[in-house]
This record gives structure tokens, sequence and C-alpha cells, in this order.
């Protein structure tokens, strides 16, 4: 055993600067010294199942070793290897780089540690070196012998006659018996010794490096190749497995996989206890729930199993290696786990970019010397050999505790992604906010996590597979496409408004956009800045009182919206007999009921609010300052109008099937929506009663984190939680199917030239304005992306300034390039499909990733669809032809389409403020998955409102929702004033110079559109801050769906 310290690294060997391994240094970080001290002996088990001794630090961290077993066989991509050992509960898991070793093996005497393959690639000619490659086929011969690599008889004789080749060489019938008999590579080996040596004979002139390159494309092709299976129970207590690949999660029953969540699927993964938890993004065609649970044996095997799935993650999905997070001051809750060492990415260009000299090695049973080699350059004579004995490849430790290739200092040259590093997102509001509050729950950095019993993984920056040149390769090995370089800005604060939105006047009109500000100058209200002040200074401070005071004033809103359905569009359909009355009974008594309960409901709330402000002297005894009693009897109250509930999709899908059937009903519909009470699509009221469930969990789970838990009001409110969680469970399913129903048919109304956007299995995924290359240049365009077909469009000039539908590109088949270099624009893509390509441009980078993001998204979900996606457009032949060539059969279909009765579009007036309006003039996009968080971010309430050259405040009844602010004199009021979409604004605190001296102000600012508002109290600051947030710009995916869980209970 050599000294660990004094033996040159294979970085120093591949001439890479003297470093100790430490991934991803930022600019002046230097690495931690290795421990000194007492040296401790640790056995290692090599691959070729030889064992090793090497001598660390006792306070060394797992690194140390790794790196030592790795500079000892030379190894350059040591990433995709780790060491495992049984714990003291003869539990096998994974050292800990970062860990103290003596802190995870107790007994290192007594402890063999294993060296093996942690992450199997997706495809094996990323492998870049011949001897890792080799010691992944040891690996599957491993596998194979321990029978956890299972297949058929072929496939596994097929495996042993590539090992037989790699070993002994040639084909020899006596030679291959005679080896057969002394090596058992598979149980039941004898049966397959016919074959085995058949296929063998086939092998001729293959060498062991082309051998293993051919076990491996073999290999990788099974179901169990690389899977290690980790038994649990499903909800049922069924008995399965669990296994996690580079893809994402699987789900085994005996050795045959039933399940699988990519990791674009998994919003979240989380262990609490035996309970492993996966969190899956919404699908409406999916038959499982919002979150799965399994449980393990123990916490201790469910916790090893979530660090697995964290580090292939990691590997396999990010740039860089995460940054450790800050230590906290005070308190540390739950496990600061992370995943340390280069990702995958990493290690392909620092293989790609290393310039490697030639190394030889042997390998056992092999009288071959094989020759590793990237880059085809002289060994220098002071190369560093193994030596090696001549009949066993039994290695000598001792070649440095340093990293296993060191890192290139070209590592700090890589290109960093667009999006802004991972981690909670804050605003600048929130920096200033009067308490510095920070919103609770924000998703943990990707692949580490703290929280409070539960550990969890937030997707920050993901990677997709994209294919590259060649690389050169070892003999006749192909080369290795390496990870395109891909990030989303998933946790980064929102890019400034103003570099990426600016609203234009609209091209076909005279008058100014719509968008652009609320005209209230003409309704003028008194002045109550005083009044507000006493008002506010007499009012209970606690949390709890603002969040049952927020549960009241979105209770109004909510009423309201029930009486559009209930009072006004019943009065409307009762003057005219155009809708079957089988639609009216199926609309009508089942709102009618949920009018009734919500009416006695929200005055049982204002009552209760009444004796918590000391409006009577019950307060002094402090019965009735709270708000979990109240909730938990309407909630469990509510449980029996869930009859009613159901109804309400069956509604939703049987007014749209009335519309297309029915001109009176169609054009009844379309002028209801024309009138001022409708403030939003008429189909979005009826999923009203679905959304209103979600507040109240909200609600629910904010009461259980702000009382404390031996309250009695913290006992009623988490009996309210479970119960009102239940009904969510029960309908989330209807929800997710009827929001994307809904939103199909909204875009619809605002299409010329489609035939048949609603069809079953059809889902809405994105929205947004990009710029399309044409022959007269730069040309802005409307897109929009489902599962199967990405839309573009123009903006139509007709009376009801609808978007001309100009082609479509079926997903199917499509690939997608970044092509900033070949054409010379900024954020430029290349799409590709069968029949056509189109190059197009993002207005920023952020926007660009969001559309790579979900474009490559759908197309992974066309690829597993049944085949290509029918025929789209109104007018068959594709778009060949610049969209602004207008032909004389562009404009046959479009007139053709006014004069049919499809949907609510026909003749529709005036749309120009629908959100697809608001993304065309903003030049933004959004996402179904932003649809789905503001529907769940509503809010209302009173605020003061300020213009920027005003002096007085303005007192205005304020409703949030659908990404716009909607201004009403008064909550009586049957109709908004005005509306103000959010998209592109920008939400900040003012600043000093600006000379607004009150507390909890924010401003809304949109190029020279400045609007601040005020809020009565800290809480309702900080909740209106909140819900703005995420409808001033589209969240990116992930941070979207964190923030649908930001309020974990």
């Amino acid at each position: 055993m050599g000294e660990i310290e004094q033996k040159p690294t294979p970085g120093s060997r591949l001439g890479a600067p003297e470093n100790s391994g430490i991934s991803t240094l930022e600019h002046g970080q230097k690495p931690p010294p290795t421990p000194s001290g007492k040296l401790m002996s640790i056995k290692i088990q090599m691959l070729d199942d030889t064992q090793e001794a090497f001598e660390v630090p006792q306070r060394a961290p797992g690194k140390v070793l790794l790196d030592a077993v790795c500079n000892h066989l030379n190894l350059v991509e040591g990433d995709y290897f780790g060491l495992e050992f049984p714990d003291h509960k003869k539990i096998t898991v994974w050292l800990d780089l970062l860990k103290p070793i003596v802190k995870q093996i107790r007994r290192p005497k007594h402890v063999v540690v294993r060296f093996v393959v942690k992450f199997f690639p997706p495809d094996h000619t990323q492998l870049q070196e011949e001897l890792t490659r080799y010691l992944f086929a040891l690996q599957v011969k491993q596998d194979l012998a321990q029978g956890r690599l299972t297949c058929n008889d072929t496939s596994a004789a097929l495996l042993i006659s590539h090992i037989v080749q790699s070993e002994i060489g040639d084909f020899d019938e006596a030679s291959d018996r005679e080896h057969l008999a002394k090596n058992k590579y598979i149980p039941q080996q004898d049966a397959l010794e016919d074959k085995i040596v058949e296929f063998h004979h086939s092998h001729v002139g293959q060498t062991p490096a082309e051998s293993d390159f051919q076990l491996l494309e073999i290999a990788r092709k099974l179901e169990m190749y690389g899977i290690r299976l980790h038994p649990a129970k499903d909800r049922e207590g069924t008995k399965i497995n669990l296994a996690v690949a580079n893809t994402g999660i699987l789900v085994f029953q005996g050795f045959t996989k039933i399940n699988a969540f990519n990791w674009a699927k998994v919003r979240k993964l989380s262990f609490k206890r035996k309970r492993f938890l996966i969190k899956l993004r919404p699908d409406a065609n999916s038959s499982y729930q919002d979150t799965l649970e399994f449980l393990m044996a123990s916490r201790d095997f469910c916790k090893s199993f979530w660090k697995i799935c964290v580090e292939h993650h990691a590997f396999f999905r990010l740039f860089e290696e995460p940054k450790p997070k800050p230590k906290p001051v005070l308190f540390s809750r739950g496990s600061s786990f992370r995943f340390s060492g280069r990702t995958q990415k990493q290690v392909l260009d620092y293989v790609k970019e290393g310039g490697h000299k030639k190394v030889q090695f042997e390998r056992k049973h092999s009288k071959i010397h094989s020759i590793r080699s990237l880059a085809m350059q002289p060994t220098e004579p002071n190369s560093e050999v193994p030596k090696q004995a001549q009949q066993r490849a039994s290695l000598t430790p001792g070649e440095g505790a340093e990293s296993p290739g060191g890192q290139s200092s070209q590592q700090a040259k890589e290109r960093k992604a667009s999006a802004e590093e991972s981690g909670p997102r804050q605003s600048p509001a929130l920096q200033k906010s009067p308490a510095g509050h920070q919103r609770a729950g924000v998703a943990v950095e990707a692949a580490a996590a703290v929280a409070e019993e539960e550990e969890e993984v937030a997707k920050d920056r993901t990677q997709q597979s994209k294919p590259q040149p060649p690389q050169p390769s070892t003999g006749s090995l192909t080369g290795s496409p390496h990870l395109s370089e891909l990030s989303i800005n998933s946790q980064g604060g929102a890019v400034p408004a103003s570099v990426i939105l600016s609203p234009n006047l609209s091209p076909d009109t005279k008058q100014a956009s719509p968008l652009v500000s609320p005209l209230l100058n003409d309704q003028p209200c008194p002045r109550t800045d005083e009044e507000e002040e006493g008002r506010r200074k007499r009012f209970p401070t606690d949390k709890a009182y603002f969040i049952a005071k927020e549960v009241s004033t979105t209770e109004r809103t909510y009423l309201k919206d029930l009486e559009v359905i209930t009072s006004w569009f019943q009065s409307a359909v009762s003057k005219e007999d155009s809708m079957p009355e089988t639609l009216k009974s199926l609309i009508f008594p089942n709102f009618e009921p949920l009018h009734k309960f919500h009416t006695n409901f929200l005055k049982e709330i204002e009552q209760r609010l009444a004796l918590w402000e000391g409006r009577s002297n019950a307060h002094i005894r402090g019965d009735y300052q709270r708000i979990g009693d109240v909730m938990l009897k309407n909630v469990q109250a509510m449980k029996q109008l869930a009859v009613h509930l159901w109804k309400h999709g069956e509604a939703l899908e049987a007014l749209e099937t009335g519309i297309r059937s029915s001109r009176r009903l169609e054009n009844l519909c379309r002028d209801f929506e024309l009138q001022k009470v409708c403030y939003l699509p008429l189909n979005t009221f009826l999923l009203r009663p679905l959304h209103r469930l979600m507040h109240y969990k909200q609600v629910l789970e904010r009461l259980c984190k702000d009382n404390p838990p031996n309250e009695a009001d913290f006992r009623d409110c988490r009996a309210a939680l479970a119960e009102i969680t239940e009904m969510v469970a029960q309908l989330h399913g209807t929800m997710i199917k009827m929001e994307n129903f809904q939103k199909l048919h909204e875009l619809k109304k605002d299409l010329i030239g489609v035939d048949n956007l609603v069809i079953p299995g059809r889902e809405f995924i994105r929205l947004g304005s990009l710029s399309k290359l044409s022959g007269k240049g730069l040309q802005q365009r409307m897109f929009f992306l489902f599962n199967d077909v990405l839309l573009y469009t123009s903006r139509g000039l007709t009376i009801s300034n609808q978007f001309k539908v100009h082609g479509q590109l079926p997903l199917y088949g499509m690939t997608i390039e970044r092509s900033e270099d070949e054409w010379g624009v900024p954020h430029c893509l290349t799409l590709r499909g069968q029949r056509q390509s189109i190059v197009v441009a993002a207005s920023s980078r952020a926007e660009m990733e969001k559309w790579v993001d979900d474009i490559q998204m759908a197309i992974d979900l066309a690829e597993k669809s049944s085949g290509p996606t029918p025929e789209f457009l109104a007018s068959s032949p594709p778009d060949n032809k610049s969209p602004d060539e207008a032909t004389v059969a562009d404009q046959e279909s479009e007139d053709d389409l006014s004069a049919s009765r499809t949907s609510l579009e026909r003749q529709a007036p005036h749309r120009g403020n629908t959100m697809v309006h608001v993304c065309w003039h903003r030049n933004t996009s959004v996402s179904m998955v932003d649809f789905s968080v503001a529907v769940e971010n509503q809010l209302s309430g009173n605020l003061l409102r300020k213009f920027k050259n005003s002096n007085g405040w303005q007192k205005l009844w304020v409703v949030f929702t659908n990404f716009c602010l909607f201004f009403y004199k008064s909550h009586q009021d049957n109709h908004p004033l005005a509306s103000l979409p959010l998209l592109g604004y920008s939400l900040t605190i003012p600043s000093e110079s600006e000379d607004i001296h009150k507390d909890y102000v924010f401003k809304l600012h949109f190029k020279s559109h400045v609007y601040y508002f005020r809020a009565e109290s800290e809480y309702t600051f900080e909740r209106w801050m909140e819900v703005i947030r995420s409808a001033t710009s589209a969240a990116s995916r992930a941070h979207s769906l964190s923030h649908k869980e930001s309020h974990l209970y």
C-alpha cells in the first residue's frame, strides 16, 4: 500500500492543473484541505472481485476514499461509480461523499466496501473511455451471476458469449467448454452451454473492447439493466418494488415493470417516516392521483431510497453540482443531504475536452493489452501505469487522495445557463417587505432539501438529451452523443418586464390597446386615508384574524360568481326558449343549493369576525377569536353537496355540446358573455365551485401552520383540512380534465381556421408570441402548443380580432434545435417536422427556455401516442409560403368558417382583452401550468390605489383572478369598472425617491404605467404580493409546480 498523498493524480498525468476534485468551484473559491491525522485502513472489493486496502485519514470525507480508488485505477470517468457498504442495520447504503467516513462506517476493519457502478447512462456510447466500458461490463457480468439482471435464455447466452470472447479470445470449442465449466456466469448455465458456444463462434476477430461494447449494447435494452429493487407497498398494501433510473422512478411487481414516472412528470419527491411520496404534474389523461404514496419497511430504507433518487435526478438532469445551502443560524430542520460530484454533463464535457493520453491496463482472464485513448497522442515516458500480476489484475493502491481526474481549468469556463441560480425565489419587493417576509414553503434547491420531517426534491434545471457530432473513440466503436446545454429558469427571479415585454397599440385599430390601464379616473371615490389608518389601529393584529378575513372577502366574490349562473344567466335563459330542458336541469339545480349554502356560510363568517373585532362583549372571554370551528362545521356540511359538485363537469360538456348543435343557444351564450356582469368566459363560472375547494384547502393549511398545536382551534382546523383534502382528492381528476376542456373551448373562440381543436386526448400546454423567420424577415406570430401539434397564427384583420391559423406542425417525429449561430438571431430555435421546418425566435432567453422545455415534453408525449395527428386546419394544404402572402383560398376558408356554426367564435365581437391578446401585445407566453396556478391564487379585498401623479388614495374593491385585477367601487357591485391584465408588469416596493411614506405599499409598473396599492396589514400585503407575483410574468414550469406545493402541511 502506498502513500495516498504523494502519488500524482490522473488529472496531473493528463495535464490538468493541481486540484483536489471539488466540482464547479466558484471564482476565488478554494477547495477544502485534505484532513490530516491518524490513518485508518478500509478494504475495497473491486469489480473484478479482487480486494484492496486503502489508508485514509479518519476524518476524511467519503470523497477522499472514492478519489483514491479512482486514482488507483487511473479512472477518469469515475463519477459513474460509487462505494456501497452495509451499515450497522445491515442496510446496503452508498457512501456519502461529504460526510466523514468514520461517521458512516462504524467498524471499518470488519466492513468490506464494494466499488460498483452507481449511475447507468441511457446510452453506453456516452462512456468515452475503454476502461469505463470494461468496468461497466464487469458490473453486468456481476449482475448476471447474482440474478439481478434477468432476461430470456437467448439474451443471457448472447451476453455470456461476449464475456467469453473478451476473456479467452476467439472461438475454440474445447477451450470454450473448459472455460464454461470453470466459470459460472449465470444460474442454470449448463442448459445454455450449447447456445453460448454457438454465439461465441460468430464473434471471431472481435477485440475485448468491441466485446464490451456489444455486451453493453445488449444489456442496456434489458428491462432490469442497472436496476436495484427496493421493496415497498402501495396504498392497497400490494407488495411492489421501487427503483430509480436515469429516466425517473420505476415501479416493479416482481421483475416486471408496471409503471414509470419520468423526471418530466415528477413535481417533487419527499419522504415522511416510512412513507415515500411522489408528487406528479397535473395530467388530465392519467388515472393516478396527484400524489402517490408508497410504504417502505422503515424510515432508514425510505430515506436511503430518497437519497438515491436525489442523486440520480441531479446527476442526469442538472448542469452542475447543486450549490450548498447556507447553514441555519439557530435551527436545522430535516435533511440537508445534497448530491456531491460532477453531473453527467460535466463529465462528458471534461472528458471531451481533456485531450487524454494513452494509458495501458490489463483485463482479468485476458492476455490482450488494451489501450485507452480519446486523443491520439503518444504516451509520455513518465506516465504512470499500474503494475499488475501475470494471472490476476490485483491493483496496487496509492495513487493519491485527490480527484479521479481533478477538475480541468476548462470547467470554470463552461457556458453558464441563462436561468438564474437555483434556490428560493425572492423578489425585490419581498427583500424590502416590512417584515422581511419570505413566502413559506418555497420549493427547495434541486437535489437538496431542508423541511420539517420531510425532505423534498424540486427540479430546478433540467437537461434534455440531444445528439452531437460523434467524438473520437477507441477502435471501431461509435462516438458518444452529448447532452445539450439546456436550462430552465425554474426558480430564478422573473426577468424584468422592460427587457422582454413590449405592449403595442393594436395594429388594426386607431385606438389604444385595451390592455394599457384601468380607466377609473371618471369614477372618483372619497379619499379615506385617515379613516383607514384609524380603523387599522382598532382591529385585531393576529395572523389568524386576517386569514379568517380572507375567507370572508373571497367568499363574497365566490357568491357573486355563483350569482352569474343562478341569477343572471338563468334570467337570460328564461327570456328565450333556446336551452333544452335537460340542459337547464343539469346546470341550475346543481348551482342553486351551493348558492344557498354559501350565503349562510358567509353570514357565519362575518358574524364571527364581528365578535372577533370586539363589536360585542364576547371577545373579552376569548371564545370567538378563532375560525376553525366555523370552518369544520361548514366543510362537513359541504360534503353533503358533493353530489352537485360532481355534476359541474358534466354540465360544462353538455353546454358546449348544446352550443355546437343549436344556433339559438350559441347566440344566447355569446350575447350573455358581452354583458358586463360576465367578466370572465361563461364556462369558467361553471368550474368555480371546484376551484373554491382548492382555496379552502390553502386557507386551512395556513391556519394549521399559524396556530400552536396545543390550541383547540388547531384541532378544528386540522380536522377541517383532512375533510377538505379528501374532497379535493376525489374531484382532482375531474378538475384537471375540465380545466383543459374549458381552456380548449376558450382558445377555439380566438382562432380562425380550425376544424377540430377540441378532440378527446388533446391537451393544451402553452400559448405565446414568437417571431417566425420568413422571406420578409422576422414576423410576429402567435403559437399554440398542444400535446400532439403546434399551431402558428397571425393577428386577423377582422372585427372579432381573432387569430388566423397559418400552419400546423405535428409533434410526432419533430425535432428541436437551438440555431442562434446558424441564423444569427438571438434566442433562435429550429423546429423540424416530418413535412416542413420553421425557424422561430423568442423575446428573451428565459422565454426560449420555457418553449424548449414544453415543446420537448410535448414531443415526448406525441412519440408515445398511437401515431401522427389528424389534419387540423380548415384549409388542408400545409403552409409552405410566407404567412403574409394571403391568397384567395385563405379568404374563402375564413368566410366559410364564419358562416358555419361551430362555436361562439362565429362573428364574435371585439375580443381584444383575452389572454391570447395580452400575450400578443406584451410579447410573452403562458402555460397550462400557469393557468392552474392562477386558478388557485385568487384573492379579493379592499385596497387603496394611487396613480403616479395623483396625491390622494382611492379605496377600491379589487378581485384578482385569471392573471388580472378587476376593480369595483365596492364588493356589492355586480360588475367591475375596469380591469388590469398583469402579464408583463413588474412588482416592486416603492423606493425612497418616490415619496410614498406609507406602510404595506406595493408598486405595479409597466413602461410608463405606474400604480401604487396599499394593503391594510402586513398579512394582506404579503398575500397580495404573493398572488400578484404569480401573474406579473408567466412562471416557468418547475417554479409553478413548486408553488402549488408551497403550503404543504
